[in-house]
């Protein structure tokens, strides 16, 4: 299950890279682009911070923690068996991937670098492909904590899946 992970992050990583390059290239002069109306729009954005531009003066510190959480979920990711799991933690992966690589390499500098945000929610805050992944990722995470759902499976004799506690 490990290398769906990684692929699952893979795409991720892809599509959020690719949507935005497409974002700086197609919105850099400040234009808006109305999906749905006030609800939907995409416009380009440089955040420094986090959600809602919060800590914006402590950017190294989002790659920190950017870092901290691949590291962390690469370590997981290796013993899931269950698909759900890695489904999951690939969302998860992905987004985290794609977000310390902002931080690393995009301007002002290393470790400083702004995360591109492109997806207007009707002013609320502004958000990319990688956010869609890790709130999707998170919310899977829970859903499968509260159900516990284990993150091993083994399967029995009888072909059924039987839950592993390791």
């Amino acid at each position: 299950m490990f290398r769906a992970v990684v692929l699952i992050a893979a795409v991720v990583l892809a599509a959020d890279q690719l949507t935005k390059y497409w974002a700086e290239s197609a919105l850099s002069d400040g234009q808006t682009i109305t999906v749905v109306g006030e609800l939907l729009q995409l416009r380009l954005v440089y955040n420094p911070g986090a959600a809602f531009s919060i800590g914006a003066a402590y950017t190294w510190i989002f790659a920190v923690f950017a870092a901290a959480a691949v590291v962390a979920v690469t370590v997981v990711a290796r013993r899931v068996t269950s698909r759900a799991w890695a489904v999951a933690l690939g969302l998860v992966l992905g987004g985290a991937t794609t977000h310390l690589l902002d931080r690393l390499f995009r301007e002002p500098g290393f470790a400083r670098g702004h995360v591109v945000d492109f997806i207007d929610y009707a002013g609320f805050f502004v958000g990319n492909v990688a956010d869609i992944a890790l709130v999707v990722g998170v919310g899977v995470v829970m859903v499968l904590n509260l159900r516990g759902i284990p993150l091993r499976e083994t399967a029995t004799s009888g072909g059924e899946q039987v839950a592993s506690r390791s």
